[in-house]
């Protein structure tokens, strides 16, 4: 399937909002290969299948901030609507009401992108918590350091 979109693409398009990975309507529709009207009647339609972990609206802070740190969505600025965002469940129900082949296929690249951000927030969270007990066993001299490592830990922190 030549259709299908690059990984680097899909990463691009997934938010840190509320805590939780989520990736826009428009997007989920562009990826999928709908129009965005058509992917929301979609999910209208199948509203039983998309409950508050799957799938929810943004605010108006919410909003303004994914269009701020997002060029692509510049026009969203001028909406007067608040977009959808879909959890890495809802990307795949969304995908398996389409039932189209190219949604299938890029939400099971969706899934995987996902899992893969999963396994990269475990690995620092562990990382964060070996350091942690480390600076516990140390003695003042390593001081400097770990103010060091616990700035740029602060830095990756920030959400996209």
């Amino acid at each position: 399937m030549a259709d299908i979109v690059r990984q680097d693409i899909i990463e691009k398009k997934i938010f840190l909002i509320r805590g939780l990975n989520v990736m826009l309507d428009r997007d989920l529709a562009e990826l999928y290969g709908v129009q965005t009207k058509v992917f929301i009647q979609a999910v209208k339609r199948n509203k039983d299948r998309f409950p508050e972990d799957f799938m929810f609206q943004l605010t108006a802070q919410e909003k303004a901030e994914v269009v701020a740190n997002c060029d692509h969505l510049m026009n969203l600025k001028f909406s007067r609507g608040f977009p959808s965002v879909f959890t890495e469940h809802g990307a795949v129900m969304a995908a398996s009401i389409l039932n189209t082949p190219r949604a299938v296929q890029t939400s099971i690249l969706i899934v995987r992108i996902f899992i893969k951000l999963r396994r990269m927030f475990l690995h620092d969270a562990v990382l964060k918590k070996e350091l942690d007990e480390l600076k516990r066993q140390t003695n003042d001299r390593f001081q400097v350091v770990f103010e060091t490592l616990d700035h740029l830990l602060a830095l990756d922190e920030k959400p996209k």
